[in-house]
């Protein structure tokens, strides 16, 4: 098992915190394919969807579960109790929106995410293996919250469906986050094996 150290744990999380916030407001793209690249030139084409998700994988992998979750408490915290750095603003108010699950799911999908990372040397599989754990954590304790509301009859805190809200926030943004896991699983493998942990 490899370890991360101290100075890692907080150089990890005062990156990780600053991609965090940065991500939020960073819409992901992809491109055409490399192959087409000469005849039709680079297009970009957006996934529709932020990098937050990719950037909590990415921290994870590369500073640990300490520097993951340590990031993801402090971003929460802020956008809860001073900076309008989510989605759709912030504050304590938050907690009523259907989103916040997700969000609160970022520290046990860090957690997980770096647990996987660093049991092994960093091998590209297990890398990939960990970010997609990280990202089913996230999914499943976002849809736990979603039901959780909608049993305390969340009507009375905004309105919204259960079966839409899954969709909006696990079904249709799956795909583009798969995607950025495979990113920040190749980002992390290659800056592991250049920095030698």
């Amino acid at each position: 098992m490899t370890t991360v150290s101290r100075p890692y744990i907080l150089m990890w999380t005062i990156v990780g915190l600053f991609l965090t916030i940065g991500a939020n407001f960073l819409p992901a793209y992809v491109t055409n394919a490399p192959w087409q690249w000469l005849s039709g030139g680079i297009s970009a084409y957006p996934l529709g969807f932020k990098c937050q998700v990719g950037a909590v994988l990415l921290v994870s992998c590369l500073g640990g579960k300490t520097a993951g979750v340590l990031t993801q408490v402090t971003y929460l915290l802020l956008g809860l109790l001073w900076l309008k750095i989510f989605n759709d603003g912030g504050g304590i108010e938050y907690l009523q929106k259907p989103a916040f699950g997700y969000l609160l799911a970022f520290i046990p999908g860090a957690w997980v995410c770096g647990q996987l990372a660093f049991r092994r040397a960093p091998q590209l599989e297990y890398l990939g293996l960990s970010c997609l754990c990280g990202l089913i954590t996230i999914h499943t304790i976002g849809i736990i919250y979603l039901i959780i509301f909608q049993l305390i009859n969340w009507q009375k805190l905004g309105g919204f469906q259960l079966l839409n809200s899954i969709a909006t926030y696990s079904v249709y943004p799956l795909l583009s986050q798969i995607v950025l896991g495979c990113t920040a699983t190749l980002i992390a493998f290659v800056l592991r094996r250049l920095m030698f942990y």
